[in-house]
């Protein structure tokens, strides 16, 4: 039986501030596999996440706050095996999808088993962790879910929205680091937001957003529709009015940068991102 501690360290429902990458995909993709688009859904939201969220809370035995957690309760043994367990069962399963997604989905469990690992431990390296993140949550997930949902080849994936993907990913990634810097140092981490210091990681967050912002007119201005593009605007408004919000806020006073308001970032701007890219679904398909 599971415990609870396991349970709650898997973080089913983190999973969903991955969804936005996933439902751009398929709002890019020409064709729809829905076989296929609903095992790939499952095999990445139910099983390599969570897999991914369990293992690295079983070796950072977090004490205060973390993604999507306000008190982590502490990891047994039986999240590791859990973990493991779940993530052999997501490489089998993904070769009902293909060969290719398969061995996609080993690469992005190995990159998140470095990212964690204390023997290796990508993520106390603050440039190394945050492109790891940008690449791997962002551009590799665009990619294999693109492929899975086609059928077509890696090589037939366009790449500017793969860019976009991880700018999406890297904009917000910062922003879910700012209120543990001192955590992280206790733990021997340097993220890329005590890197950068709380004031430095909203601008740093700004600018990769306005980059992704312009690419999204590129993309679309490319594909002659640019009403695509005020759509975006305008679904991503309430996140950056609350961006600028918290910024001030955190500018008068860095106490402001807490888990809390971190957590509000990233549920509304999952929440926005998600209903911009599943319109674009319906409008596209």
């Amino acid at each position: 039986m599971l415990q609870r501690s396991t349970i709650q360290l898997l973080r089913f429902h983190f999973s969903l501030f991955l969804l936005p990458v996933y439902l751009f995909a398929l709002s890019q993709a020409p064709v729809i596999n829905a076989f296929n688009a609903v095992l790939s859904f499952c095999i990445l939201h139910l099983l390599v996440y969570p897999s991914s969220n369990g293992y690295n809370s079983y070796m950072d035995r977090d004490e205060t706050p973390i993604g999507g957690l306000a008190s982590p309760l502490q990891p047994t043994k039986q999240l590791f095996y859990v973990s493991v367990s779940m993530d052999v069962f997501a490489v089998v399963l993904s070769l009902l999808v293909s060969p290719v997604f398969a061995a996609g989905v080993l690469l992005y469990i190995l990159a998140s088993r470095a990212y964690s690992y204390r023997g290796i431990r990508l993520k106390k390296y603050p440039l190394t962790g945050f492109l790891t993140v940008f690449v791997f949550q962002g551009a590799l997930i665009f990619l294999l879910t693109y492929h899975a949902v086609t059928g077509l080849t890696i090589s037939q994936v366009p790449l500017l929205p793969l860019f976009l993907a991880s700018l999406l990913i890297g904009a917000l990634y910062p922003l879910t680091q700012v209120y543990q810097h001192e955590e992280d140092r206790r733990d021997g981490v340097t993220t890329i937001s005590y890197l950068l210091g709380k004031r430095g990681t909203f601008v740093f967050s700004m600018l990769l957003f306005l980059l992704a912002t312009v690419g999204m007119y590129r993309l679309f201005t490319l594909q002659d529709k640019p009403n695509f593009f005020w759509l975006y605007v305008f679904c991503l408004l309430p996140v950056v009015l609350f961006f600028l919000y918290w910024m001030g806020r955190v500018w008068r006073d860095e106490k402001a940068a807490d888990f809390k308001n971190s957590l509000r970032m990233n549920l509304l701007s999952t929440l926005c991102t998600t209903a911009f890219f599943a319109t674009l679904i319906v409008l596209n398909h």
